[in-house]
């Protein structure tokens, strides 16, 4: 019988502006990517379950075999003159439980914050290079039990572009990313490697997101 791992949500909130509504239920976010009309996250339904306090999903389980899941987001709107994003989550797991990425499987898995610009190809080439960027290194925190947060400055210099470029190095690309958001959420990917190319776990968990705020 194949195990599955239980993500809930059960609280979110999004403050001042940017599509609350569509943060609080399941229905308005993606699990994906979908590009040229293949979803990488295989093995996975297309949107959450939605559940009395959020929605639900649950990780492929034990192997790679059964699937990965990479991107969760939404539609926020405009992100102009936000300032920063905080992301409070819990991560239960019996002991002995890996989360591992399903490209680099000798690597810890991790989860990132994640901007994507209104308009993207997915070619990654020419001023596309400048539409998706992941959050800080810094702030990319590892998949394993217990409670974290994230809180990830905007302006900050050290969000990296799909091509590994610093928003610090592009500002205008940023503040156009920004202005003009398409996506935003959460990838799950290795640490220390790729953001969004798919975890797995090796048995049954829970990740809990307890708050998710744009000030």
């Amino acid at each position: 019988m194949q195990k599955r791992v239980i993500v809930t949500l059960t609280a979110l909130t999004l403050l001042a502006g940017a599509a609350p509504a569509a943060a609080q239920r399941g229905t308005d976010w993606e699990i994906g990517p979908i590009i040229r009309g293949k979803n990488y996250s295989q093995g996975m339904p297309l949107r959450p379950q939605p559940t009395r306090t959020g929605w639900t999903f649950d990780f492929p389980a034990p192997d790679a075999a059964r699937g990965h899941v990479h991107y969760v987001t939404f539609r926020p709107g405009s992100l102009a003159g936000k300032s920063r994003i905080r992301v409070r989550y819990r991560i239960d797991a019996p002991r002995g439980t890996r989360f591992v990425p399903q490209e680099n499987p000798d690597l810890p898995a991790a989860l990132s914050l994640y901007l994507q610009r209104r308009g993207d190809t997915w070619s990654a080439k020419g001023r596309y290079e400048h539409y998706r960027w992941f959050s800080p290194a810094t702030t990319v925190r590892a998949l394993a039990p217990g409670e974290y947060e994230m809180s990830v400055r905007l302006d900050d210099p050290d969000w990296i572009s799909v091509m590994g470029r610093t928003s610090g190095s592009n500002p205008d690309a940023m503040r156009a990313a920004l202005v003009d958001a398409d996506r935003l959420g959460l990838t799950f990917g290795a640490l220390g490697g790729p953001r969004g190319h798919g975890v797995f776990a090796t048995a049954p968990a829970r990740f809990t997101l307890l708050a998710f705020d744009i000030h």
